[in-house]
């Protein structure tokens, strides 16, 4: 008969533990493997689907066009790769080549110029930092020419959006005098019924500065509406020259934005309500918001990934009106119960890819939208987790004991 020490077991239980504790932690899984999820943070929410789009190695289409320096010409440009004819591009996102001239003429905002979108301006440009850690990202382009402004602008096919959790990696860089945002848009013919949620950057202000807001942030008197924005110093020292993970959850009651993972503001002031599309844009119009560029000069919205988990209604409602939201609210959610496969996009270590955190059927209530972050995880490890927390402590013995002899 062998006798083994009681040290011996201790060391064997380790090995053992820690093993089981690798299986259990949350695991890549495809997301047809998914029936929601799970979004962490203060105002955490189950979504059901998922989409990431990665511009970080498109090599192939990298190059940065000319500027065109005619309006007509800037609008009726032709897509800038074939990255932006595919399929991935085209069912997702719809390059605009809208301008402003009726704005102008109707003096219904302070624009001292004509802003002209062109796809021109979007397009796949080689990362050539130092240490660069993609091989390429996508550039959004604005530039001040003689009589005019040229933009970018990219929206969502999808228009019913109904609560998103979105994020991109990015950064903004160029002249004073622009504006670059990510925002969720509902419009309506009187301005105190838009629904619009806002990250913008304005390269007027200092670089750690962003704004956040909630709108409409003025009444069609001009006057502010304070409470719908916040002015946000950056943490940790960021600019907005560096790259960043910007998020932004809309969720039924607050819209809660992020920075690097750091929640940064939280706005429940008139929170969207009804379905919505989302927009990126890099844009100048000389008004007082995003001030006037030299000519010139020109600045950028550089992505190298976006990511979200969302809500969607069965119809494209973005645009609508004069309906009841409640006829429209048909969400393309799991209509037999609760989430048995509760995913997450935020405990992967590799970012685009969704692991499994909850198999036992317990997420994803209607009721229970908002909780702690880890309850889902736990059930992974065990009996309310105390598999796990177990394991945690046995590095802690084995050292205790061999200090003391007993090993």
């Amino acid at each position: 008969m062998y006798i083994i020490s009681l040290g011996t077991s201790l060391l064997i239980l380790l090995f053992a533990s820690s093993a089981a504790t690798q299986d259990a932690y949350p695991q890549v899984v495809s997301d047809d493997q998914c029936q929601c999820y799970f979004t962490n943070g203060s105002n955490a929410h189950y979504f059901t689907k998922h989409k990431f789009f990665d511009f970080r190695s498109l090599s192939e289409h990298a190059g940065v066009p000319e500027i065109i320096r005619d309006p007509w010409d800037g609008s009726h440009a032709l897509a800038t790769s074939d990255y932006f004819l595919s399929d991935e591009w085209t069912d997702n996102w719809t390059t605009q080549s809208w301008n402003n001239s009726e704005l102008l003429e109707s003096g219904a905002n302070d624009a001292s110029y004509l802003l002209v979108n062109s796809p021109s301006n979007i397009y796949i440009e080689a990362n050539r930092d130092e240490d660069a850690a993609s091989d390429t990202y996508l550039t959004m382009r604005t530039g001040r020419l003689p009589g005019f402004q040229t933009a970018a602008e990219f929206e969502s096919v999808a228009t019913g959006f109904h609560y998103i959790s979105v994020r991109m990696f990015a950064r903004t860089r160029g002249a004073p005098g622009a504006v670059t945002a990510m925002f969720t848009y509902r419009g309506a013919d009187e301005l105190a019924n838009v629904q619009e949620s806002d990250l913008e950057i304005r390269t007027m202000d200092p670089l750690e500065t962003v704004q956040y807001t909630n709108q409409p942030s003025y009444t069609v008197d001009g006057d502010e509406v304070p409470e719908a924005t916040r002015n946000v110093t950056l943490p940790r020292g960021l600019r907005w020259t560096d790259w960043a993970v910007y998020r932004m959850d809309w969720t039924p009651t607050t819209t809660t934005h992020y920075v690097d993972g750091e929640e940064v503001a939280a706005i429940r002031f008139q929170n969207p309500r009804d379905p919505s599309q989302l927009f990126f844009n890099c844009w100048s119009d000389g008004g007082s918001w995003s001030g006037v560029m030299r000519r010139g000069h020109e600045a950028f919205l550089q992505i190298q990934w976006i990511d979200m988990v969302y809500n969607q209604t069965t119809k494209n409602t973005a645009r609508s009106e004069g309906e009841a939201s409640e006829q429209l609210d048909v969400l393309t959610e799991r209509d037999a119960g609760p989430c048995h496969q509760v995913c997450s996009i935020d405990q992967t270590d590799k970012v685009g890819t969704t692991v499994l955190i909850d198999a036992g059927g317990s997420g994803g209530d209607e009721d229970s939208n908002e909780g702690d972050d880890e309850s889902g995880a736990s059930s992974v490890f065990g009996v309310d987790g105390r598999l796990h927390h177990l394991t945690l402590w046995i590095p802690f013995i084995v050292v205790v004991m061999i200090g003391t002899g007993l090993i």
